[in-house]
């Protein structure tokens, strides 16, 4: 790809000249900071979006491409982040979908799922074609999506975050795969945010800053605070400098909680927990065990079917969602386009909607815009939110940029206790470190937080103690001192570990 630009009719310039060469047969990271142009200038190549200018070079020939249909057909495929599956269906139904084979007017069904035992065989994607897809792990559905990619003939495959919700040792059967696709010829793009991966996995790195190329250079002899300044253009923490802090009293006493999903499905069943001040309490769990279920129930999202839930002493297990705000419940939901955010609404909007009857009203009711404009500029800075201004619609920004939107707003409400689901999900490492900080920050104030992540080197550098979720209950209280490994984390979340066999439980 060679001096690609594209401008949005709103004046954004998301790629500004930039170029990515990538060899035949390498696994080739693509990094930079949210708002950077990564996800447009892949789209670009996957022939979703239309460049204004630049020429892209496949396999020696020059190449326009207007639909991902196009782009298939010459070889070029791509994973999302959130994967498009019909979860109804079987794997082979989902693998086929668009170029069924027939036996005369019927699917031919033998055929389908042998071509996908085929693929499945041929790159250890071990997965059983007649499995219906809601049934399985997050893990199992990204070999689906995999497998689509590779049975439609794609030798350039687009990955773009596969390993934001797997464990480590998913993580490393996925990483066996992807060095047996490019042992096998294949071609990989690999777009993540985590530094320690790419050192593992990848041959070159390309970075991008604010639309532009800044470097491409090899993995091997380069270092994860090298590769961290390219991205953000300044030294970068990579890990946590928190002190050790004895505990208050408990803040949020959750005692017995289930609830039920809208399919009637036990999502949370039977689960008990502290949170006090001065703590952080992380919760892991491979995805889809109920973690954001729980979350959502303490928020008053998800009903709940038994159980209670103390705050500070009160019972507020049948207060509204805007009951509990208003006594210092904060909530950074996993969701950031569905519940964490009005996308049609502005920046600004989006900034203060949890604050407009505390600070921006006048006593005639009216909302007082220039007080809004220039605390929402403010959090803006603070944030390093990549915008034109706060008048911009959310819609427009990235997906990394939306989340901090919804970080800003709800760390600058102050709640005495802070519900984070995935707060830095697709964030660089400088909006991270940030993040972070501000978490460690708002602990040392004597307030608590329950962080619920997918990364689990977030997890440990931020956690005072972890709880382990599996099938909607907790089945493991770590103490993260001295700091849990990210295997041992792993085995207890794939129920490979009871806890009985490693260390004790901490005390409540």
């Amino acid at each position: 790809m060679d001096q690609i630009t594209k401008v949005y009719p709103n004046g954004v310039k998301a790629n500004d000249n930039i170029s990515l060469h990538v060899n035949r047969g390498e696994i080739h990271a693509l990094m930079g900071e949210n708002g950077a142009g990564k996800s447009t200038l892949m789209k670009i190549l996957f022939g979703l979006e239309d460049s204004d200018q630049g020429t892209i070079e496949y396999k020696g020939q020059v190449i326009k491409l207007a639909s991902p249909a196009q782009a298939i057909d010459l070889g070029i495929g791509m994973v999302n982040q959130h994967f498009m599956l019909v979860d109804q269906l079987n794997v082979y139904e989902n693998v086929i979908l668009g170029m069924e084979p027939h036996k005369g007017i019927f699917i031919d069904r033998d055929k389908s799922i042998a071509l996908v035992e085929e693929y499945a065989n041929k790159f250890n994607l071990k997965i059983q074609p007649k499995d219906v897809v809601e049934n399985l792990s997050v893990s199992q559905k990204q070999k689906v999506e995999l497998l689509k990619v590779l049975t439609r003939g794609s030798e350039l495959i687009i990955l773009d975050e596969p390993t934001a919700v797997l464990t480590p040792q998913e993580t490393s059967e996925l990483f066996q795969q992807l060095r047996l696709l490019k042992d096998s010829g294949y071609t990989i793009i690999f777009i993540t945010h985590k530094i320690k991966e790419v050192m593992d996995l990848c041959d070159r790195i390309t970075i991008l800053r604010k639309g532009k190329t800044v470097d491409t250079i090899d993995v091997l002899g380069a270092t994860p605070e090298q590769i961290s300044k390219l991205m953000v253009g300044r030294d970068v923490l990579l890990e946590v400098d928190k002190e050790d802090v004895s505990p208050g009293e408990v803040t949020l006493e959750v005692s017995s909680l289930s609830a039920y999903n809208d399919q009637g499905i036990k999502k949370v069943d039977d689960v008990s927990l502290q949170v006090k001040k001065n703590q952080i309490v992380g919760i892991a769990g491979v995805e889809g065990n109920g973690q954001t279920e729980l979350a959502d129930a303490l928020f008053g999202i998800l009903p709940i079917d038994r159980g209670t839930i103390h705050f500070q002493g009160q019972d507020i297990t049948g207060y509204k969602i805007a009951k509990r705000r208003q006594i210092g419940l904060g909530y950074i939901p996993e969701d950031r386009i569905d519940t964490g955010a009005a996308v049609n609404l502005s920046l600004a909007e989006n900034l203060i909607a949890d604050k407009i009857d505390k600070k921006y009203r006048s006593k005639f009711g009216f909302l007082l815009g220039g007080k809004i404009k220039e605390a929402a500029n403010q959090l803006i800075a603070d944030y390093n939110i990549v915008s034109l201004n706060s008048d911009q619609s959310m819609q427009m920004l990235s997906g990394g940029n939306m989340q901090k939107i919804v970080v800003a707003r709800e760390i600058s409400s102050d709640p005495n206790i802070l519900i984070a689901n995935q707060p830095t999900r697709g964030i660089d490492v400088g909006a991270q470190e940030f993040i972070w900080k501000e978490l460690i920050n708002f602990r040392d104030k004597g307030k608590g937080v329950l962080l619920i992540s997918a990364d689990l080197n977030e997890l440990l550098e931020l956690s005072d103690r972890v709880l382990v979720m599996l099938k909607g209950k907790i089945v493991a209280e770590l103490s993260n001192s001295p700091k849990i490994s990210e295997e041992e984390l792993g085995l207890y979340m794939l129920g490979v570990k009871d806890q009985l066999e490693g260390r004790e439980p901490v005390e409540k």
